[in-house]
């Protein structure tokens, strides 16, 4: 691993300048957002790869490092490449799954910043998010003027620890002076309104519309109340305002790496900031970004919400497959997915068919990234290949995690081939169909289901997003990240299952109709043994 370079060098492999940055420390800095405001200096249209996952295991199957090994890759073979990354939250961290800056040779430098505090974006979102829970809960104190009912208070508190016993909770306990009693709970900050506001924001006046029109509770006649309401907006652009400048890094290789940005994608959209992907295709010729979890979930929000919002259209999808997952789809257990088992590898291939049908369906190329671990075998990996091979998807083993930019060059020029020519995308549905019409779109072509059904208080919510006109928008379904079905133990490619809505709720702020199914926990729990342990 070659010694890390001074920030200001990273910077200048994008055209910026010291004058452009905001110093945080060793080897971190903010790039003043005032930087887009340039414009894209060269007439050559810049390439962004998105890069996506067959469903996966627990542990992850590596997209955060395939990406920062392929931009590597893309740089070794002479390219201005630049990644554009989520940052990492505390809870899956300290928790079971751990950090989220890469590992080996194509890692984040500094890690264990990135990991951890890093510049205070996720400590911004929890203060805004908080602050406007008190301040609802000042304004039910201080008389209710906007008559809110508190048995529909939406908005919690967040904070960024996984903590399930403050998955409910009652405030307001001890008497007149400490206001009125009434349920509420916490959520993982990753899962905060906010936190998907910030990071659909185009600029600053936008983002303070969003924050305006969050919906936090309901009045007795059934109207929402918004921040805007409250006059809180002003207050929380001003939490927010450092945490809107995106955050440089760089690889292990010396590669500039915008991290900015962090919300889930079981629960929100999954995808890095808008602002920090716009400057990278602002500023690179290649940018390599992410989406959360399976191609079902974080690529179909990455096309359906985040790409629709900044008009971004990308030239190529890698989806990373490995012989692990597969196994796991074909019928191993977990404590077995180390041990060779190339019939389990085949068993398990429909999942990866069912990710490049999707792939194929928004239009865009696809090249699989084969992550090569040391425990595969050799006939493991040769059937993933000779199914990429049948069904015309190029596939390259990577071992970027062992040899950096050098293990991804195969997969870099397989994603140079294939995006050369970027054009338009089709989207699964129109914003102007009705929401359980998109809802069905995504559960029947995304996942294979056969139908959609809506509980009696998913039709209820339903009826009052009518009612208040907010169905003109995209819709964010909250979904498991372990199967393409809304039942986690459903395996492989299922088929002939139904999806089930539990609840829909309008996100106004962050512009999309979130549609909860299955038993999807907003908040986190530790392991047994939580990762904390082992510091």
């Amino acid at each position: 691993m070659s010694a890390a370079r001074p920030i200001e060098d990273v910077a200048a492999d994008l055209g910026l300048s010291g004058a452009d940055l905001i110093p945080y420390g060793r080897g971190v800095a903010k790039v003043d957002r005032a930087v887009l405001e340039r414009g894209r200096s060269s007439s050559e249209p810049a390439r962004l790869v998105l890069v996506s996952a067959i469903t996966p295991t627990s542990a992850g199957e590596g997209k955060t490092v395939t990406s920062i090994g392929l931009t590597q890759g893309l740089r070794r073979l002479g390219k201005r490449a630049c990644a554009a990354l989520r940052e990492p939250s505390l809870g899956p961290y300290l928790g079971k799954k751990g950090g989220a800056a890469g590992g080996g040779r194509s890692a984040l430098l500094p890690a264990e910043r990135i990991n951890l505090h890093f510049t205070g974006d996720f400590h911004a979102v929890t203060s805004a998010h908080n602050l406007l829970a008190a301040l609802l809960d000042n304004h039910l104190y201080f008389g209710n003027e906007l008559k809110v009912d508190l048995r529909r208070v939406l908005w919690p508190r967040v904070i960024d620890l996984n903590d399930r016993a403050l998955r409910g909770v009652i405030v307001g306990l001890g008497g007149t002076r400490n206001g009125y009693p009434r349920e509420t709970g916490f959520e993982i900050t990753a899962a905060s309104e906010i936190m998907a506001t910030l990071c659909l924001a185009r600029d600053e006046p936008d983002l303070r519309a969003r924050l305006g029109r969050i919906v936090v509770a309901f009045s007795r006649a059934g109207e929402p109340v918004t921040a805007a309401d409250l006059e809180a907006e002003n207050a929380l652009l001003e939490l927010l305002d450092d945490a809107l400048h995106p955050n440089l890094v760089q690889t292990s290789e010396g590669a500039p790496a915008l991290v900015h940005g962090g919300p889930f994608a079981n629960i929100a959209h999954g995808c890095n900031s808008l602002l920090a992907t716009r400057l990278a295709l602002q500023q690179a010729d290649w940018v390599v970004t992410e989406a959360g979890f399976g191609f079902d979930l974080g690529a179909e929000k990455f096309f359906d919400i985040k790409c629709r919002v900044g008009g971004l259209s990308p030239a190529a999808v890698v989806l990373v497959a490995t012989a692990r997952a597969l196994k796991l789809h074909g019928g191993v257990r977990k404590r077995d997915l180390a041990k060779p088992d190339p019939e389990a590898v085949v068993r398990g291939l429909p999942n990866l068919e069912k990710h490049l049908e999707n792939v194929a369906r928004f239009g865009r190329p696809a090249v699989v990234a084969l992550n090569v671990f040391d425990q595969d075998s050799e006939e493991e990996l040769a059937a993933i290949e000779r199914r990429c091979a049948e069904l015309g998807a190029p596939c390259a083993r990577a071992t970027h995690f062992a040899e950096g930019g050098a293990g991804a060059e195969a997969l870099a020029e397989l994603v140079l081939e294939a995006g050369q020519e970027p054009g338009p995308f089709s989207p699964l549905y129109a914003l102007e169909d009705p929401i359980e019409d998109k809802i069905r779109a995504i559960a029947t072509t995304m996942y294979g289901a056969r139908e959609v059904v809506l509980t009696r208080t998913a039709k209820a919510d339903l009826r009052d997003a009518k009612r208040l006109g907010m169905c003109d928008l995209p819709v964010c379904v909250a979904k498991t990240q372990s199967s393409l079905s809304d039942d986690p133990r459903r395996r492989g490619r299922p088929r002939d299952f139904e999806v089930t809505v539990q609840r829909l709720f309008v996100n106004a702020g962050a512009g999309f109709v979130v549609a909860l199914t299955g038993d999807i926990l907003r908040m986190p729990g530790l392991p047994r043994r939580p990762r904390a342990l082992d510091r």
